[in-house]
């Protein structure tokens, strides 16, 4: 009873519904350690034709291509792509600018729902998933699984998270990325408010390992429109300062400076080919899930 009173907090039925018979591919051949339903870089014998090689002593002459061998009077073997198991890492802010917000709205819930709906759709296809949550250092590994059983124990911990420090997410991406081994997807759940260059250095570090990368950059409508109306007192999430002050007055020259941020940031993940996605917590979550899904595999058709 305790397993499914978290997973409700952090699933929504309605969402699974709409992902029914919907999975998350990724863009390039990965590498496993299962059979799985993903192509990968590595030659075997298994599905589909990719190449010949020539024979040596020691090949099952049962693949020999015959029809190479009476045009050139070779031995030819026929190599074929090894079907891999996907490993989907999870990388989740838990800081504490994170708690903005109210409700289904708060940025960490928000963010933490659309990462275990994610999870969900991955574990669903039969391939691995796992977690981290960092604010100023990496606090948690659940390592991957491919097992439903996984997603109870990531809404478990995601239950006994409190955001109170600190974000160092560059440092926590090359942390990270040191344990996370053979190629995989890397989805990151964050509201990306750190220093861009040192940001793209880990994202260079995470693509130079050949992982697919992918940034939810979480906000709050407030963020994201800056709406307030009259005298309104703003309270820092992760420093102690305070200003009293008419957003009205400020309304335009804040939104410029996302905007110059949101920029510098766009044009950090185009150079390392990361793909970012900005959640606007005051969607409906099955609507972000699925827009992106449809998404994604629009994209994996076209490569």
């Amino acid at each position: 009873m305790m397993a499914q009173s978290v997973l409700s907090r952090y699933i929504d039925p309605e969402t699974l519904n709409r992902l029914a018979g919907r999975g998350i591919a990724p863009r390039g051949l990965v590498l496993g350690t299962l059979a799985g339903n993903h192509k990968s870089p590595l030659s075997g014998f298994a599905v589909e034709f990719a190449s010949h090689r020539e024979y040596v002593p020691g090949d099952d002459p049962k693949h020999i291509d015959w029809r190479v061998y009476f045009t050139r009077d070779k031995y030819f073997i026929k190599q074929y792509e090894m079907e891999t198991n996907l490993v989907c890492h999870i990388v989740l802010d838990t800081s504490a600018s994170m708690r903005y917000g109210e409700g289904p709205q708060q940025k960490l819930l928000a963010a933490a729902r659309l990462a275990t709906t994610l999870g969900y759709a991955v574990v669903r296809q039969g391939d691995k998933v796992s977690l981290s949550t960092f604010d100023e250092s990496v606090l948690a590994f659940v390592p991957p699984s491919n097992t439903m059983a996984q997603i109870v124990r990531i809404t478990e911990h995601l239950d006994t998270i409190e955001p109170l420090r600190k974000t160092r997410l560059p440092e926590c991406l090359v942390d990270l990325c040191g344990r996370m081994g053979r190629r995989a997807i890397v989805l990151i759940f964050s509201d990306c408010f750190t220093d861009v260059d040192r940001l793209e250095e880990s994202l260079q570090r995470l693509r130079y390992s050949q992982h697919e990368v992918v940034i939810f950059q979480v906000m709050h409508p407030d963020e994201l429109r800056f709406d307030f109306e009259g005298n309104v007192k703003f309270r820092g999430l992760e420093t102690t300062d305070e200003l009293l002050t008419q957003p009205a007055e400020l309304q335009l020259r804040y939104l410029a400076a996302l905007e110059r941020f949101n920029g510098r940031l766009e044009e950090a993940c185009l150079r390392n080919r990361v793909e970012r996605v900005v959640v606007d917590t005051g969607r409906n979550q099955a609507e972000v899930v699925v827009d992106y899904i449809k998404h994604r595999s629009l994209r994996v058709r076209v490569r």
